[in-house]
């Protein structure tokens, strides 16, 4: 039932909800919902138009990858436990060999192992069932003012290498190792951007997720850790990101 999926401070009728498939046009931003429950991606989908976004609706997830390629999304509102033989992990991952658009997981699994997997692959943030589709409006917007690189102005420098052929470009929003190009999710990179601009200070978990994910985001503090982790991976040794025990972390 969809009560257990949901919040319930809800209080809408379902009744002015549409499954019908809308035609999106260039000035609109598209939302794919990949979601199984219709309840729950039919409410989605309320709240998405109602703050002027144009949402599209998959319950599987082979459809899924058809629909993201032909509609091109600013955002990916995607469940973990699809039907089929591609569940949300999979598209998840097959995304990201090619995209970076922000993805938000939404899961009925409370296990951490999802979440930090989740995580790892790529995806910008998660949502436990049941949750409340105004919170979940609140990280979508957040999520897609940062993709849209609405920063304050001077907030970031333009380029800051830091050593060991590690440069990272805010224009471009791209890090380089040695002069190639490496493969950031959105998050991963406004990470690395922040760690930089705040090279030399031992920051908190906390301070990492105010200035990173937004004062207003709720979450685990170890999310930091798995995104710690995947740029440590990526820009390797010369990455010189320190833990610091009892605070969290120092970039030098």
């Amino acid at each position: 039932m969809v009560s257990s999926q949901l919040s319930g401070t809800l209080g809408h009728d379902m009744s002015d909800t549409t499954t019908e498939q809308p035609t999106a046009t260039g000035t609109e931003t598209v939302v794919v919902i990949v979601e199984d429950d219709p309840n729950i991606a039919d409410l989605v989908e309320l709240y998405l138009r109602r703050d002027g976004f144009r949402p599209f609706q998959t319950a599987n997830g082979k459809r899924a990858l058809e629909v993201i390629a032909e509609r091109q999304p600013k955002l990916i509102l995607l469940d973990i436990g699809l039907p089929g033989d591609l569940d949300g992990l999979d598209v998840c991952r097959s995304v990201r060999a090619t995209s970076n658009v922000p993805i938000i997981f939404l899961t009925a699994r409370d296990d951490e192992v999802d979440r930090v997997l989740g995580l790892e692959l790529g995806a910008d943030d998660y949502v436990t069932k049941p949750f409340s589709p105004r919170e979940l409006m609140a990280r979508v917007k957040a999520i897609l003012r940062r993709a849209d690189g609405l920063h304050e102005p001077g907030a970031e420098p333009a380029v800051v290498d830091l050593g060991a052929g590690i440069v990272i470009s805010g224009t471009r929003r791209e890090a380089t190792v040695n002069g190639d190009p490496v493969a950031l999710a959105m998050r991963e990179f406004d990470l690395a951007m922040y760690l930089a601009v705040h090279r030399g200070l031992a920051l908190s978990r906390r301070q990492i997720l105010d200035g990173v994910w937004g004062a207003d985001w709720i979450g685990d503090d170890r999310t930091v850790d798995v995104h710690v982790r995947q740029l440590r991976k990526k820009l390797g040794d010369g990455f010189l990101l320190e833990t610091v025990w009892g605070v969290g972390y120092r970039l030098d």
